[in-house]
Protein backbone atom coordinates (compact mmCIF):
# COMPACT_ATOMS: atom_id res chain seq x y z
CA UNK A 1 0.00 0.00 0.00
CA UNK A 2 2.88 2.44 0.44
CA UNK A 3 4.68 1.37 -2.18
CA UNK A 4 1.02 2.44 -3.98
CA UNK A 5 1.18 5.38 -2.84
CA UNK A 6 4.70 6.64 -3.30
CA UNK A 7 4.00 5.56 -6.83
CA UNK A 8 0.39 7.65 -7.29
CA UNK A 9 2.87 10.57 -6.11
CA UNK A 10 4.93 10.06 -8.51
CA UNK A 11 2.48 9.88 -11.43
CA UNK A 12 1.19 13.06 -10.14
CA UNK A 13 4.85 14.63 -10.72
CA UNK A 14 4.93 13.18 -13.74
CA UNK A 15 1.35 14.83 -15.19
CA UNK A 16 2.25 18.65 -13.78
CA UNK A 17 2.49 21.09 -16.97
CA UNK A 18 5.07 21.17 -18.63
CA UNK A 19 6.99 18.11 -17.49
CA UNK A 20 7.64 15.01 -19.56
CA UNK A 21 9.07 11.88 -19.08
CA UNK A 22 12.74 11.49 -19.87
CA UNK A 23 14.64 10.84 -22.41
CA UNK A 24 18.07 9.17 -23.52
CA UNK A 25 19.91 12.77 -24.45
CA UNK A 26 23.32 10.92 -23.59
CA UNK A 27 24.22 13.98 -21.60
CA UNK A 28 24.52 14.57 -18.04
CA UNK A 29 21.25 15.19 -16.45
CA UNK A 30 20.88 16.68 -12.93
CA UNK A 31 17.79 17.67 -11.04
CA UNK A 32 17.65 19.83 -7.99
CA UNK A 33 14.64 18.26 -6.09
CA UNK A 34 12.41 20.79 -3.89
CA UNK A 35 13.46 19.14 -0.55
CA UNK A 36 12.22 23.45 0.89
CA UNK A 37 15.35 24.40 2.47
CA UNK A 38 17.03 21.00 2.85
CA UNK A 39 19.11 19.51 0.31
CA UNK A 40 18.75 16.93 -2.54
CA UNK A 41 20.34 16.41 -6.25
CA UNK A 42 20.00 13.87 -8.53
CA UNK A 43 22.03 12.91 -11.21
CA UNK A 44 22.34 10.61 -14.17
CA UNK A 45 24.60 9.36 -15.81
CA UNK A 46 24.66 9.32 -19.91
CA UNK A 47 24.73 5.18 -19.40
CA UNK A 48 21.76 5.79 -16.89
CA UNK A 49 23.78 5.25 -13.63
CA UNK A 50 22.83 7.59 -10.75
CA UNK A 51 24.16 9.41 -7.87
CA UNK A 52 21.72 11.11 -5.07
CA UNK A 53 23.66 13.65 -3.12
CA UNK A 54 21.29 13.74 0.06
CA UNK A 55 17.54 12.89 0.68
CA UNK A 56 15.80 16.38 2.29
CA UNK A 57 13.54 16.01 5.78
CA UNK A 58 11.66 13.62 7.04
CA UNK A 59 8.33 15.45 7.07
CA UNK A 60 5.87 12.30 6.79
CA UNK A 61 7.86 11.13 3.65
CA UNK A 62 7.38 14.65 1.94
CA UNK A 63 10.58 14.86 0.62
CA UNK A 64 11.20 10.97 -0.19
CA UNK A 65 8.21 10.98 -2.48
CA UNK A 66 9.23 14.24 -4.30
CA UNK A 67 13.12 12.35 -5.17
CA UNK A 68 11.23 9.17 -6.05
CA UNK A 69 8.46 11.17 -8.66
CA UNK A 70 11.98 12.40 -9.99
CA UNK A 71 13.69 9.50 -9.63
CA UNK A 72 10.45 7.88 -12.15
CA UNK A 73 10.73 10.92 -14.32
CA UNK A 74 14.29 10.38 -15.12
CA UNK A 75 13.38 6.77 -15.72
CA UNK A 76 15.24 5.09 -12.97
CA UNK A 77 14.25 1.38 -11.26
CA UNK A 78 16.60 2.51 -8.56
CA UNK A 79 19.35 4.57 -7.18
CA UNK A 80 22.89 3.07 -7.88
CA UNK A 81 24.98 5.60 -5.07
CA UNK A 82 23.19 7.73 -2.40
CA UNK A 83 25.94 10.33 -0.70
CA UNK A 84 24.83 11.67 2.65
CA UNK A 85 26.38 15.16 3.74
CA UNK A 86 26.56 15.39 7.28
CA UNK A 87 23.95 14.15 9.81
CA UNK A 88 21.37 16.75 10.10
CA UNK A 89 17.70 16.35 9.76
CA UNK A 90 17.40 18.36 6.42
CA UNK A 91 20.04 16.42 4.21
CA UNK A 92 19.58 12.73 5.53
CA UNK A 93 15.86 12.71 6.93
CA UNK A 94 14.43 11.73 3.95
CA UNK A 95 16.30 8.38 3.50
CA UNK A 96 14.42 5.93 5.45
CA UNK A 97 11.17 6.78 3.59
CA UNK A 98 13.11 6.66 0.39
CA UNK A 99 14.53 3.54 0.88
CA UNK A 100 11.30 1.49 1.48
CA UNK A 101 10.06 2.28 -2.30
CA UNK A 102 13.54 2.41 -4.26
CA UNK A 103 16.26 0.11 -4.24
CA UNK A 104 19.72 2.00 -3.51
CA UNK A 105 23.19 0.27 -4.34
CA UNK A 106 25.81 2.32 -2.62
CA UNK A 107 26.07 4.69 0.38
CA UNK A 108 28.78 7.44 1.52
CA UNK A 109 29.27 9.69 4.24
CA UNK A 110 31.69 11.21 6.52
CA UNK A 111 32.17 8.41 9.00
CA UNK A 112 30.58 8.38 12.73
CA UNK A 113 31.49 11.51 13.85
CA UNK A 114 28.77 12.70 15.24
CA UNK A 115 27.44 15.44 17.72
CA UNK A 116 25.04 13.40 20.54
CA UNK A 117 21.67 15.27 18.91
CA UNK A 118 22.44 13.18 15.52
CA UNK A 119 23.04 10.15 16.60
CA UNK A 120 19.93 8.33 15.80
CA UNK A 121 19.92 9.34 12.26
CA UNK A 122 23.26 8.17 11.72
CA UNK A 123 21.87 4.86 13.91
CA UNK A 124 19.19 5.03 11.48
CA UNK A 125 21.33 5.52 8.03
CA UNK A 126 23.77 2.57 9.14
CA UNK A 127 20.85 -0.07 9.37
CA UNK A 128 19.41 0.92 6.49
CA UNK A 129 22.80 1.23 4.48
CA UNK A 130 24.47 -2.46 6.41
CA UNK A 131 27.33 -3.05 4.98
CA UNK A 132 26.79 -1.20 1.36
CA UNK A 133 28.00 1.75 3.09
CA UNK A 134 31.17 3.24 2.82
CA UNK A 135 33.13 6.85 4.70
CA UNK A 136 35.10 8.61 2.49
CA UNK A 137 37.78 11.18 2.83
CA UNK A 138 39.02 14.05 0.47
CA UNK A 139 40.42 12.50 -2.23
CA UNK A 140 38.55 9.50 -2.87
CA UNK A 141 36.57 8.67 -6.18
CA UNK A 142 32.94 7.46 -6.97
CA UNK A 143 32.71 6.12 -10.12
CA UNK A 144 29.48 7.15 -12.46
CA UNK A 145 29.38 5.58 -15.82
CA UNK A 146 29.17 7.45 -19.21
CA UNK A 147 32.48 9.66 -18.44
CA UNK A 148 31.34 11.22 -15.51
CA UNK A 149 34.08 11.77 -12.63
CA UNK A 150 32.60 12.57 -8.93
CA UNK A 151 35.29 12.99 -6.88
CA UNK A 152 35.54 14.10 -2.82
CA UNK A 153 37.08 17.28 -2.08
CA UNK A 154 36.68 17.97 1.47
CA UNK A 155 35.00 15.28 4.43
CA UNK A 156 35.96 14.81 7.50
CA UNK A 157 39.57 15.65 8.17
CA UNK A 158 42.23 17.28 5.68
CA UNK A 159 40.50 18.73 2.20
CA UNK A 160 41.79 17.27 -1.04
CA UNK A 161 45.73 17.79 -1.03
CA UNK A 162 46.26 18.70 -4.67
CA UNK A 163 44.31 21.51 -6.76
CA UNK A 164 41.90 20.19 -9.89
CA UNK A 165 40.32 22.03 -12.38
CA UNK A 166 43.43 24.54 -12.58
CA UNK A 167 43.60 26.05 -9.68
CA UNK A 168 46.47 27.32 -8.27
CA UNK A 169 48.08 30.12 -5.83
CA UNK A 170 44.73 32.56 -4.98
CA UNK A 171 45.81 36.31 -4.55
CA UNK A 172 42.29 36.39 -2.97
CA UNK A 173 43.15 35.08 0.28
CA UNK A 174 44.83 38.71 1.44
CA UNK A 175 43.09 40.09 4.24
CA UNK A 176 40.30 37.88 3.37
CA UNK A 177 37.26 37.96 6.08
CA UNK A 178 37.32 34.87 8.66
CA UNK A 179 34.35 33.77 10.71
CA UNK A 180 34.52 31.58 13.50
CA UNK A 181 33.92 28.31 12.88
CA UNK A 182 30.45 26.50 12.54
CA UNK A 183 29.25 23.97 14.67
CA UNK A 184 31.08 20.30 14.01
CA UNK A 185 28.66 18.55 11.42
CA UNK A 186 29.19 21.97 9.29
CA UNK A 187 32.70 21.12 9.29
CA UNK A 188 32.83 17.43 8.70
CA UNK A 189 30.74 16.80 5.76
CA UNK A 190 31.24 15.90 2.54
CA UNK A 191 31.57 18.31 -0.58
CA UNK A 192 31.52 16.80 -4.22
CA UNK A 193 33.01 18.01 -7.28
CA UNK A 194 31.92 16.51 -10.75
CA UNK A 195 33.51 16.46 -14.18
CA UNK A 196 31.82 15.65 -17.61
CA UNK A 197 34.28 16.45 -20.61
CA UNK A 198 34.99 20.16 -20.10
CA UNK A 199 32.31 20.27 -17.60
CA UNK A 200 33.00 21.41 -14.21
CA UNK A 201 30.73 21.45 -11.25
CA UNK A 202 30.84 21.72 -7.26
CA UNK A 203 28.51 21.01 -4.35
CA UNK A 204 29.49 21.65 -1.09
CA UNK A 205 26.16 21.00 1.54
CA UNK A 206 26.42 23.14 4.25
CA UNK A 207 30.11 23.12 4.05
CA UNK A 208 30.92 26.50 6.54
CA UNK A 209 33.12 29.64 5.85
CA UNK A 210 36.51 28.41 7.54
CA UNK A 211 36.23 24.95 5.74
CA UNK A 212 36.23 27.11 2.21
CA UNK A 213 39.07 28.65 2.94
CA UNK A 214 41.16 25.68 3.62
CA UNK A 215 39.96 24.36 0.15
CA UNK A 216 40.93 28.02 -1.20
CA UNK A 217 43.57 29.58 0.36
CA UNK A 218 46.48 30.45 0.10
CA UNK A 219 45.97 27.50 -2.70
CA UNK A 220 42.24 27.59 -4.80
CA UNK A 221 42.60 23.71 -5.01
CA UNK A 222 38.68 23.62 -6.66
CA UNK A 223 39.63 25.62 -10.08
CA UNK A 224 37.13 26.96 -12.05
CA UNK A 225 33.25 25.93 -11.76
CA UNK A 226 30.99 26.33 -14.18
CA UNK A 227 28.30 25.01 -12.30
CA UNK A 228 28.14 26.03 -8.62
CA UNK A 229 25.19 24.78 -6.17
CA UNK A 230 25.63 27.05 -3.08
CA UNK A 231 26.32 26.36 -0.06
CA UNK A 232 23.90 26.47 3.12
CA UNK A 233 21.01 26.94 0.48
CA UNK A 234 21.91 30.67 -0.01
CA UNK A 235 22.40 31.60 3.79
CA UNK A 236 25.56 33.30 3.43
CA UNK A 237 26.73 34.72 6.39
CA UNK A 238 28.72 31.67 7.08
CA UNK A 239 29.70 30.59 3.69
CA UNK A 240 30.26 32.03 0.25
CA UNK A 241 33.12 33.65 1.25
CA UNK A 242 34.24 35.70 -1.13
CA UNK A 243 38.16 34.24 -1.43
CA UNK A 244 36.13 31.20 -2.56
CA UNK A 245 33.56 32.37 -4.75
CA UNK A 246 36.25 35.04 -6.69
CA UNK A 247 38.49 31.77 -7.05
CA UNK A 248 35.90 29.24 -8.44
CA UNK A 249 34.36 31.97 -11.05
CA UNK A 250 30.81 29.95 -11.20
CA UNK A 251 29.59 31.27 -14.43
CA UNK A 252 25.56 29.27 -13.03
CA UNK A 253 24.77 29.04 -9.36
CA UNK A 254 21.42 26.82 -8.38
CA UNK A 255 20.09 28.33 -4.82
CA UNK A 256 18.43 25.24 -3.59
CA UNK A 257 16.96 27.13 -0.43
CA UNK A 258 12.92 27.16 0.97
CA UNK A 259 11.05 29.93 1.15
CA UNK A 260 11.73 30.96 4.66
CA UNK A 261 15.51 28.73 5.17
CA UNK A 262 18.36 29.95 3.33
CA UNK A 263 18.57 32.96 0.77
CA UNK A 264 17.79 35.71 3.16
CA UNK A 265 18.27 34.34 6.22
CA UNK A 266 20.93 35.76 8.93
CA UNK A 267 22.43 34.03 11.44
CA UNK A 268 23.40 36.17 14.85
CA UNK A 269 25.94 33.28 15.97
CA UNK A 270 28.19 34.31 13.18
CA UNK A 271 31.09 35.90 14.33
CA UNK A 272 33.76 37.59 12.44
CA UNK A 273 37.63 36.71 13.37
CA UNK A 274 39.09 40.02 11.80
CA UNK A 275 37.11 42.45 10.58
CA UNK A 276 39.22 45.60 11.80
CA UNK A 277 41.91 44.06 8.89
CA UNK A 278 39.33 42.29 6.27
CA UNK A 279 38.97 43.38 2.77
CA UNK A 280 35.03 44.86 2.89
CA UNK A 281 32.80 42.46 0.78
CA UNK A 282 28.49 42.78 -0.01
CA UNK A 283 26.66 41.03 2.81
CA UNK A 284 23.35 40.49 1.21
CA UNK A 285 23.40 37.18 0.18
CA UNK A 286 22.05 37.28 -3.60
CA UNK A 287 23.69 40.54 -4.01
CA UNK A 288 27.31 38.62 -3.11
CA UNK A 289 26.84 36.36 -6.46
CA UNK A 290 24.96 38.64 -8.69
CA UNK A 291 27.74 40.91 -8.37
CA UNK A 292 30.78 38.28 -9.05
CA UNK A 293 32.99 38.67 -12.66
CA UNK A 294 31.50 36.50 -14.63
CA UNK A 295 28.25 35.29 -13.25
CA UNK A 296 25.77 34.69 -16.47
CA UNK A 297 22.90 33.00 -14.22
CA UNK A 298 21.36 32.65 -10.74
CA UNK A 299 18.51 30.04 -10.20
CA UNK A 300 16.75 29.83 -7.24
CA UNK A 301 14.19 26.61 -5.86
CA UNK A 302 12.18 29.12 -4.17
CA UNK A 303 11.26 32.75 -3.78
CA UNK A 304 12.92 34.01 -0.22
CA UNK A 305 9.92 34.96 1.80
CA UNK A 306 12.74 36.31 4.22
CA UNK A 307 13.63 39.07 1.97
CA UNK A 308 11.22 39.17 -1.49
CA UNK A 309 12.43 42.60 -2.48
CA UNK A 310 12.56 41.93 -6.31
CA UNK A 311 16.43 42.81 -6.03
CA UNK A 312 17.72 40.43 -3.92
CA UNK A 313 16.05 37.35 -5.60
CA UNK A 314 16.73 36.17 -9.35
CA UNK A 315 14.85 36.76 -12.35
CA UNK A 316 11.18 35.18 -11.59
CA UNK A 317 11.63 32.96 -15.12
CA UNK A 318 14.48 31.54 -13.28
CA UNK A 319 12.49 30.55 -9.61
CA UNK A 320 11.15 27.14 -9.46
CA UNK A 321 8.59 27.48 -6.80
CA UNK A 322 7.03 30.94 -5.85
CA UNK A 323 4.72 29.95 -3.48
CA UNK A 324 4.90 29.97 0.21
CA UNK A 325 5.63 26.72 1.97
CA UNK A 326 2.02 26.64 4.02
CA UNK A 327 0.14 26.61 1.05
CA UNK A 328 -1.35 22.75 -0.03
CA UNK A 329 -1.32 22.80 -3.34
CA UNK A 330 2.28 23.52 -3.41
CA UNK A 331 3.84 21.94 -6.71
CA UNK A 332 7.34 21.13 -5.89
CA UNK A 333 8.89 22.07 -9.02
CA UNK A 334 12.49 21.52 -9.74
CA UNK A 335 14.96 22.89 -11.83
CA UNK A 336 16.96 20.28 -13.68
CA UNK A 337 20.23 20.77 -16.56
CA UNK A 338 20.97 18.81 -19.07
CA UNK A 339 25.39 18.70 -19.65
CA UNK A 340 26.84 17.56 -22.58
CA UNK A 341 30.49 16.65 -22.86
CA UNK A 342 31.06 19.67 -25.00
CA UNK A 343 30.78 21.66 -21.46
CA UNK A 344 27.55 23.26 -23.04
CA UNK A 345 24.77 22.73 -20.40
CA UNK A 346 21.17 23.95 -20.33
CA UNK A 347 19.28 24.86 -17.32
CA UNK A 348 15.25 24.37 -17.02
CA UNK A 349 12.68 25.54 -14.71
CA UNK A 350 9.75 22.67 -14.34
CA UNK A 351 7.16 25.82 -13.38
CA UNK A 352 7.34 27.20 -16.55
CA UNK A 353 9.99 25.30 -19.11
CA UNK A 354 12.46 28.55 -19.16
CA UNK A 355 15.90 27.33 -20.16
CA UNK A 356 18.80 29.04 -21.08
CA UNK A 357 22.18 27.30 -22.24
CA UNK A 358 25.54 28.35 -21.31
CA UNK A 359 28.77 27.22 -22.83
CA UNK A 360 31.51 26.20 -20.43
CA UNK A 361 34.66 28.52 -20.18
Amino acid sequence: MRALKFAAAAALALALPGVTQAQNTGNLQIYWIDVEGGASTLFVSPTGESLLFDTGYPDNDRDAKRIFAVAQKAGLKQIDHVVISHWHGDHVGGLPGLAKVIHIGKFYDHGDGVEQADKARLDGYKTIAGSNRKAVKAGDSITLGGGVQVRVVVSEGPVIAQPINGGGPNPLCTNTPQMTPAAPENIRMVGLALNYGNFKMATLGDLDWSRELELVCPVNKLGSINLYTINRHGGLDDSGSPALLGAIKPQVVVINNGPRKGLGQSDDRVKPVNADKATPYEKNSYLRLAKLPGIEGIWQEHKSMIDSDPAHNTNPDMIANLQDRDQADHPANWITASVGRDGKFTVTNSRNNFSKTYTAR
